[in-house]
């Protein structure tokens, strides 16, 4: 209330007080430009979430949870290996309690629909990656508090984390169950329509991440850089890199083949962005939070390019040797099939079988029978 009367006179004093947090949150004291913010980046979520719960069979969904290799791996890459991937690079930087809480906050989110994108075109393993994004976004609404309650320990004196709302990032992620609902619903009536609306989700994902940075890039104005310390950039950098690296390990140490340490590598590095920009926005003051709002859409870039270079390496180098292993399996089954039909010739002709042939002939029938 008092941040939204008060705008004019910061920017005429300066902000004696608190530098990055006042002068931060100064450009997002216009209610209206900051309301729209909240609907797009809800809607945003909505679309998202309704995409992730369409590309949902209910039969993949029984067969993981009987064998939940992708749940397991969903729980250790996105609450294990990168909330504490997420703590270290904050206490390695020297981060302030805003910026920390940020950086927790994106390292505890679950899966996001890019890295499902990004499977299909290293030719990873689909199902794994449906199932890995909407098995931890479920597991999100428990142990995403968790995780952000243990790891903000360390600066728990702090203002900022006194007034961390673990009731409000569990509310927010109870919301996201019903988009997810209805779309797993859509999947089982109607399989075309969410098949369209799966794409439609992606495209808004793409849409709603340029839209939300070019706003909010132009409320905060030439001072974004400024106020957004040059560490935080390097996490931003970073941080999806190691995940992809700790995907890539996790996957390896359970002996998975190569298309599912792609799949899982993609799962562990990309983190649902929009999920962290909607907690950040709705539940945190603008004036509180200030620059540290862009994190999430700074993580988004680079773990999107980031993923880029990974497919554009796979599309030079790793999908030729795949495919080459692919076509020699396919020529030895030709190969066995073709002598085994000149065999069968063989053995019907009559005085045409050579002495050679007829040796190499000779065991054929005998193994066939026993």
């Amino acid at each position: 209330m008092a941040s939204s009367a008060q705008p004019p006179a910061a920017a005429g004093g300066g902000g004696p007080d608190g530098g990055s947090l006042a002068g931060d949150g100064e450009p997002f004291g216009d209610r209206s430009l900051s309301q729209g913010l909240s609907v797009l980046v809800g809607l945003g979520l909505c679309v998202t979430m309704l995409g992730l719960g369409c590309a949902v069979e209910l039969g993949q969904l029984g067969q993981q949870l009987r064998r939940p290799v992708g749940l397991l791996l969903a729980l250790l890459g996105q609450f294990v290996a990168m909330p504490l991937l997420a703590f270290l690079l904050a206490l390695i930087f020297a981060l302030d309690e805003v910026a920390a809480v940020a950086v927790l906050l994106c390292g505890c989110c679950p899966g996001g629909n890019l890295s499902n994108l990004m499977s299909v075109l290293v030719d990873g393993d689909m199902n794994l990656s449906i199932i890995m994004t909407a098995s931890s976004t479920l597991l999100a609404l428990f142990l995403m508090p968790l995780c952000l309650w243990i790891y903000s320990r360390h600066w728990i004196n702090t203002a900022m984390v006194r007034l961390l709302p673990l009731g409000a990032v569990s509310l927010t992620l109870g919301s996201t169950l019903l988009p997810i609902g209805l779309g797993v619903l859509i999947r089982y009536r109607h399989p075309r329509a969410a098949d369209l609306l799966v794409k439609i989700s992606l495209w808004s994902l793409l849409v709603t991440l340029v839209i939300l940075f070019i706003l909010t890039g132009t409320m905060l104005g030439p001072d974004l850089l400024a106020h957004i310390p040059a560490s935080v950039y390097t996490i931003a950098v970073l941080m999806p890199l190691a995940g992809y690296a700790l995907g890539y390990s996790l996957a390896t140490v359970f002996k998975m083949p190569p298309h599912c340490r792609r799949t899982v590598s993609l799962e562990t590095g990309c983190q649902n962005v929009q999920l962290c920009t909607a907690i950040l926005k709705l539940t945190f003051p603008p004036e509180l939070i200030g620059g540290m709002y862009m994190f999430p859409l700074l993580y988004a870039l680079f773990q999107s390019a980031e993923a880029g270079l990974f497919v554009l390496a796979y599309k030079m180098y790793g999908r030729d040797s795949y495919k080459q292993d692919t076509l020699g399996e396919e020529e030895d089954t030709d190969i066995s099939y073709k002598k085994l039909k000149e065999e069968e010739v063989a053995d019907t002709s009559y005085g045409t079988v050579t002495t050679e042939e007829h040796n190499s002939i000779q065991m054929e029938p005998t193994q066939t029978a026993l």
